[in-house]
């Protein structure tokens, strides 16, 4: 089967751990902070980091427990590194390095975007490359071409906010409470996707263009509510939503197909939190079967931040050995170009 890996994931405002053996998911287990930051309307990194600290050994204990297996049957432990927030991150990975020290086991230090790409290497997905990969998250919004899962190739990337932010962000102008992704989906159902006309930013850079920009079209929403008041927007809310929604999703798909088509892959993946929208699905399933492509599309608790992912990102990235491992830190960004195996 290979390796028996116990990873852990504490890049932002979930808990998890995970344990994975190939490429079979042994367990999974994520403790969400979401109701926890509800009340802020979004992520307090403070607050965030001094939750983990609290659950961090409940959940590895609760993965073990699933998987049927003790520390001491593991072979390599994982953590996310980077990028993240700092006090969060450094929760993962010092639980990581003293459970690596003391059982003995090698520590592999990942890239927690590379986990949202590898997470198409797990089954039942079990995506082999050439592909191109979609990640799409609150932090993060890029194109990457992968040859090879140790090394993804970045085509594209956000030049400002990512599409999740984005989400998040227009939720709130709604009145949608954190976090907004679903609440914003389960309106946009109501709506209608034509009523607004929203920008889809770096339209203008002509077809060869693999950048996304989505400042643009939360000020176009702010707009929008200022300019319809407080009862317009009451009325209206539905159809602002849907063509909010698509205006969002359209450059994903649109982008990703042209990816496709330039690269000359047989399939593409999405991942990252907004992968769990809907409407990107379905117009990414859509689009690729008009051209022929596979779509790998993992389930939505493989989409979200979870630490399955990051064992699947370990496993093509190198160990530390014991003990060598004591002096390695995490990092709150990437290095230029993102994803670092």
């Amino acid at each position: 089967m290979g390796d028996l890996v116990l990873a852990i994931e504490t890049s932002c405002d979930e808990t998890a751990a995970a344990v994975v053996e190939g490429r079979a998911i042994r367990s999974n287990v994520v403790a969400s902070q979401a109701q926890l930051h509800s009340v802020y309307g979004g992520v307090v990194p403070e607050v965030a980091a001094r939750h983990h600290l609290t659950t961090v050994n409940a959940v590895v204990d609760r993965a073990l427990d699933d998987a049927g297996v003790g520390l001491d049957q593991v072979d390599r432990i994982a953590v996310t590194r980077r990028p993240g927030l700092i006090g969060a991150l450094l929760v993962g990975v010092a639980t990581a390095k003293a459970l690596a020290y003391a059982a003995g086991k090698p520590l592999v230090m990942v890239d927690h975007l590379h986990g949202h790409v590898a997470a198409c290497w797990l089954e039942p997905v079990a995506l082999d490359p050439p592909f191109v990969a979609l990640t799409a998250s609150g932090g993060h919004t890029r194109l990457d071409l992968v040859d090879d899962y140790a090394a993804p190739q970045l085509l594209g990337q956000t030049i400002d906010d990512a599409a999740g932010e984005a989400i998040d962000k227009g939720a709130r102008l709604l009145g949608i409470p954190y976090p907004g992704g679903p609440g914003l989906e389960a309106l946009a159902r109501e709506g209608d996707a034509t009523a607004f006309e929203f920008p889809v930013g770096l339209r203008s850079r002509g077809p060869g263009g693999l950048d996304f920009s989505y400042a643009g079209v939360k000020t176009a929403l702010l707009y929008a509510t200022r300019e319809l008041g407080e009862n317009g927007v009451a009325e209206r809310r539905a159809d602002l939503a849907a063509s909010y929604q698509q205006a969002i999703v359209r450059p994903l798909v649109d982008r990703l197909m042209r990816a496709a088509d330039d690269s000359g892959v047989p399939a593409v993946s999405i991942g990252g939190g907004v992968a769990a929208n809907g409407l990107l699905r379905a117009q990414v399933e859509g689009a690729a079967a008009e051209r022929g492509l596979r779509v790998a599309i993992p389930d939505r608790a493989l989409c979200t931040d979870n630490a399955a992912m990051i064992a699947a990102a370990a496993a093509f990235t190198l160990s530390i050995p014991w003990p060598d491992f004591v002096g390695e830190d995490a990092m709150a960004t990437a290095p230029p170009g993102g994803i670092a195996a």
